[in-house]
């Protein structure tokens, strides 16, 4: 079966899955958050207590992991050994852990299977870091989705105080840069624009903006 597969990529913060989501709603095709998948690594990681920079005790991790999505009418919900996580790994902490352990290569691997049989069988609006350049290379359309730090730090300032959690928006600025740094910069699928990646930078637009332009590349593309 032929699908059609859009991936969108960018970094921390930019709206991905937000906008994912809504393009996949208009569109009638599945969401695939892989930051999720990740996400949900390095919370058993963390519930663990294990070091993330330790590359050995993070793989050891592997065996013990399951990981199962689920799809709805409100989008995707993520299972981590048959407990649904979705909620759980939104917690700041966890963006961190997200991010050293998303640069193993063997945490690469252990998912890009199950990511990739998924945009075989359905049409996917698939988003991440690395999904035009490693999972979907040969995606129908890919989408390098970026803002201002400053704009991205507000957003994420604002979604983690909305759910009661004490944060400071300088701290905020600081994890971002620094993931930033860490996501563009490891040897393992670094979070780049695919050569032929649309950038839309949506520092200034709204969700419904951006979902549209999608929307219309879509049409342009199918």
């Amino acid at each position: 079966m032929k699908t059609f597969r859009i991936a969108i990529d960018g970094p921390s913060g930019a709206g991905k899955s937000t906008v994912a989501k809504a393009v996949a709603k208009r569109l009638g095709f599945l969401q695939v958050d892989t930051g999720a998948m990740y996400r949900s690594i390095g919370l058993y990681v963390y519930e663990h207590k294990k070091d993330p920079d330790d590359k050995a005790a993070v793989i050891a991790c592997l065996p013990d992991i399951s990981i199962d999505l689920g799809f709805s009418d409100e989008g995707q919900r993520i299972y981590l050994n048959g407990r649904d996580v979705s909620d759980d790994i939104r917690q700041n902490v966890i963006s961190l852990y997200a991010s050293k352990v998303s640069a193993i290569p063997e945490v690469r691997a252990f998912l890009l299977g199950m990511q990739r049989k998924v945009a075989s069988e359905h049409d996917v609006v698939m988003d991440g870091r690395d999904i035009g350049t490693v999972i979907l290379p040969d995606a129908e359309l890919k989408i390098f989705q970026t803002a201002s730090v400053k704009e991205r730090a507000k957003r994420r300032f604002d979604e983690l105080t909305a759910k009661g959690q004490a944060v400071s928006l300088d701290d905020i600025k600081r994890e971002i840069t620094e993931r930033d740094y860490n996501d563009s910069h490891r040897a393992e699928a670094p979070c780049v624009p695919a050569d032929d990646a649309v950038i839309i930078d949506n520092s200034n637009i709204t969700i419904e903006e951006n979902t549209e332009i999608i929307a219309l590349l879509y049409e342009m593309r199918k």
